[in-house]
């Protein structure tokens, strides 16, 4: 091959890798290499019925299996996010789930969102695990094996 053919070989593997979408990193999977189920709990809206309701469905499943043989991620996005602030009635419950070992993520881009909307960074509970993208979040837990549950 001469040196030209691969230089443009080269220049076209970098160009190929540059115009590639970039993706948001997710976060890793829980660390639970017992667990048996593994379940999602969407939370889209910010109706107190339903936040009550996820929590509840959370506390449900971490009493009806051994915790370690459960894997819970709650994914809030949009209004969905409300669960998380830290004037929230339901933070207690939160951090009490979040300390039995269940993952509650925060979507990045509502919160960026927000910020864009109202000029200032809307503070949540410091449990949350943040996510860029909290949609996609739910599509990468599916994919591994978890099921969606939206209560």
């Amino acid at each position: 091959m001469h040196r030209s053919s691969i230089l443009r070989a080269g220049l076209a593997a970098l160009l190929m890798v540059a115009a590639a979408p970039t993706r948001a990193q997710q976060v890793p999977l829980q660390d639970k290499p017992f667990a048996e189920h593994k379940i999602v709990l969407q939370l889209s809206d910010n109706d107190p019925k339903k936040q009550g309701l996820v929590i509840s469905v959370a506390n449900n499943l971490m009493k009806f299996y051994d915790p370690d043989k459960v894997a819970i991620e709650v994914v809030a996005f949009g209004p969905g996010i409300d669960l998380l602030k830290l004037d929230n009635p339901n933070r207690k419950a939160v951090e009490s789930l979040v300390a039995q070992g269940v993952r509650v993520d925060i979507c990045l881009n509502t919160v960026d969102t927000l910020e864009r909307e109202a000029g200032k960074r809307p503070e949540f509970l410091p449990v949350a695990t943040p996510v860029q993208v909290g949609v996609a979040q739910i599509l990468f837990l599916t994919e591994n094996g978890y099921t969606l549950v939206k209560p």
